[in-house]
Formats: structure tokens, sequence, C-alpha cells
């Protein structure tokens, strides 16, 4: 159960990113709102798993599960630039969150 909430506050991680840059500076009220919403249910599931999980590998999980849920949706939504060295660094991240997950012992 632990693994299912941290990977639901990854994915709420990369809600409240996207929401953010869609706020503008927290200029737009409905994204601003989305952030901090995202953020609260993001940081609650985290908490939650790691009451099972260690520190080290749910916070790596989750900041990991964030960046490449937001490299990605950089890509699609906002266009950003994607080249060779981009996609190493983000198959170096993803290749370092499967040994997080064999490394555990949960």
């Amino acid at each position: 159960m632990a693994w299912i909430l941290l990977i639901l506050a990854g994915l709420f991680e990369v809600v409240w990113a996207f929401a953010m840059k869609q706020s503008e500076g927290f200029t737009k009220v409905v994204p601003s709102i989305v952030t901090i919403a995202g953020m609260i249910v993001s940081f609650v599931l985290l908490a939650l798993s790691m009451r099972t999980l260690p520190l080290g590998t749910a916070y790596t999980m989750w900041t990991g599960i964030g960046a490449v849920g937001a490299f990605i949706l950089g890509i699609v939504f906002f266009g950003e630039q994607l080249n060779f060295m981009r996609i190493c660094a983000l198959l170096l991240i993803i290749c370092g969150l499967v040994f997080m997950k064999m490394s555990s012992s949960h």
C-alpha cells in the first residue's frame, strides 16, 4: 500500500508543478488553487508512504516521478526541447528510480 501511496504522491507532484506553470506566478486563481491543493495532497500521500518506506527511498522516488512527469508534460504542453542529452538525462533518472526500487526491501 505504501508504494501505491507514493506513486500517487508523485503523480500529484506532477499535477501541482503543471498547475504552477499555468498559474503564471500565482496570478491566475484557478491554477493557483490547483497548485496548492495538489501540493497538500502530494505531501500528505508522501507522509503516509513514509510511515513504512525509508526516507531516502520515498523521497527519491517522489522527486523522480515528479521530474519525469514534469519533463514529459513540458515537452507535450509547452514545446520544451527534446534532444539527445535530455533523453539521456531522462533515462538516467528512470534507471535511478528502478535501482532505488530494486534496492528497497519494502
